[in-house]
């Protein structure tokens, strides 16, 4: 089985305090497997990480649209910020990618709203159930989403630092290609340890 974390940052995001060196260590003190690399409206980062580390590495971008943030997973270049959520979408899906949405009904942070959702059904691979910077309310209306819309969930670590890692991530069987990738993570197990959701610094 594979231990995979779908949503963290390095210092290439204007919030991230760790370089991909100490990601990559980290990962390996934790036993994790993959980690998708998704820094804040860059993939730069993400695509230097597949050089460093290609076994170890997802490319990524969470990039903010005009409504909330969407994530890009398998991706090959940068998504620009701040298009209508369906064009940032479009745009994953045309490089092979696959979405995320990520803490989608968090009030703390500009996002969807839950009929949004709906709408872009569709185009929505992956819903993050349990992020843990949300509060349980929030994790719980995600799940609800989710579950309503039959989308495959995940867990996020949405680590901002590399001793954020190895709080919380899934574990699923290896895969081949994105499609199999989302087929397997439907049926991963969510693991979340109680030092999760504790202890960022300001």
């Amino acid at each position: 089985m594979l231990r995979v974390d779908l949503h963290l940052h390095s210092n290439f995001s204007h919030d991230g305090r760790s370089s991909l060196q100490e990601l990559i260590d980290r990962a390996r003190e934790c036993r994790i497997d993959r980690l998708a690399l998704t820094d804040h409206n860059t993939v730069d980062g993400a695509l230097n990480f597949v050089r460093l580390a290609p076994k170890l590495a997802i490319a990524g971008e969470e990039v903010k649209t005009l409504e909330g943030e969407v994530i890009g997973l398998f991706i090959t270049s940068r998504v620009p910020p701040f298009l209508a959520p369906e064009e940032a979408m479009d745009l994953i899906h045309g490089m092979g990618g696959l979405t995320y949405l990520p803490h989608p009904l968090d009030r703390h942070r500009s996002n969807f709203r839950a009929e949004r959702l709906m709408q872009l059904a569709d185009r929505i691979d992956v819903i993050e159930t349990y992020n843990p910077w949300c509060d349980a309310t929030a994790n719980r209306a995600a799940a609800e989403v989710a579950d309503e819309l039959g989308k495959v969930a995940a867990t996020g670590s949405d680590s901002h630092s590399a001793d954020e890692l190895g709080r919380s991530w899934m574990e699923m069987e290896e895969y081949s290609g994105t499609e199999d990738f989302l087929e397997k993570l439907r049926f991963a197990r969510h693991v979340v340890t109680a030092s999760s959701g504790t202890g960022r610094r300001a």
